[in-house]
């Protein structure tokens, strides 16, 4: 085989348990997003993100950034192996990351750069450390990803409906091999051009879990610790376009048009995933105000529902972040 490569070596259980993320996961795109926020020249694809993220990025954010340097490595408990479309749940998976993983994730860090005496705290599990890994992390994520996370959905979106196309004609070998123009499917190893790993994961029955990503930008990529669940970020092309997305407000005024203000409101809340409670408060308006709005928005294909006990829960279908995303500022 060739040299300075990634190679996933299958077994046929594995094969039968590849699994592709429903959306984008908002702990990888935090880290990737962070990387080319370090990176001094920045691929040209993210460049105009990138000036406006930087322009009045906040001092809080700035302890994260330490973390995550645009080469090399960055932490493993960053990215909570389990994975998820959810930050405020991967944020607790991150601050409940064990010490020893923190130590042992940190001290490779500090091995390969210089870290700061908050990082050694952190290595050390000091909950004001830990706290404090808590507030950078939202700090960041509030300013660079979050008011670009409807365009990240809808470009994420469009990736898994072409791999869902894939699938159904090719098979789940299809879809391995038509991943990104650096991945080769030579059954029963999947290769990755990789120039500066050369490492081979065996995934012994555990399967691989394919995640679509935004700011994945040089090449497909996975965790350091190859123990760690398996997990391969593949780049998606980039169609949609994060400068430029409208304010809330202004994203509204079409929409409004076309579904009433309130309920162009409603589809914008569900931006974030929610219960019929949570969207009621987000509106301001009565609970079965908010449960008819969903029902109309899931009756026409915006919204998905889903029923668990005595709570429903809401969240955009692609067709939703779709009509968000191209409606005019």
């Amino acid at each position: 085989m060739r040299e300075n490569m990634l190679r996933f070596h299958f077994t046929s259980d594995d094969l039968a348990r590849v699994r592709i993320a429903s959306g984008p996961d908002p702990m990888w795109e935090t880290m990737l997003s962070a990387h080319l926020v370090n990176e001094l020249h920045g691929a040209r694809t993210f460049g105009a993100w990138r000036a406006q993220v930087v322009a009045d990025l906040p001092r809080l954010a700035l302890p994260y950034l330490h973390l995550t340097p645009s080469r090399g490595y960055s932490p493993d408990f960053l990215t909570p192996p389990a994975g998820t479309t959810d930050f405020v749940d991967g944020l607790d998976g991150v601050l409940f990351t064990h010490r020893d993983r923190l130590r042992t994730d940190l001290d490779r860090l500090s091995a390969q750069k210089p870290v700061s005496a908050w990082a050694t705290d952190l290595r050390n599990g000091l909950v004001k450390a830990v706290d404090g890994l808590g507030a950078t992390m939202t700090a960041y994520h509030s300013h660079a990803i979050e008011p670009y996370w409807t365009r990240i959905r809808a470009a994420v979106d469009v990736d898994l409906m072409v791999r869902a196309r894939v699938l159904a004609a090719r098979g789940v070998e299809g879809v391995l091999s038509s991943l990104h123009p650096t991945v080769v499917w030579d059954a029963p190893v999947l290769l990755i051009d990789n120039p500066t790993v050369d490492r081979d994961v065996h995934l012994a029955g555990r399967g691989l879990r394919l995640v679509p990503s935004y700011f994945c930008w040089r090449k497909p990529m996975t965790f350091a610790d190859p123990e760690l669940e398996p997990v391969l970020l593949f780049p998606i092309e980039h169609g949609v376009s994060l400068v430029g997305a409208p304010a809330a407000a202004d994203a509204q005024a079409p929409l409004a048009r076309l579904l009433g203000r309130t309920r162009a409101a409603a589809l914008q809340a569900l931006v974030r995933p929610t219960t019929t409670s949570g969207l009621a408060r987000r509106l301001g308006a009565s609970l079965a105000s908010a449960s008819e709005h969903a029902t109309v928005l899931r009756r026409a294909g915006l919204i998905r529902s889903t029923r668990c006990g005595n709570r429903t829960s809401h969240e955009l279908t692609a067709l939703g972040y779709g009509l968000l995303s191209s409606s005019p500022s």
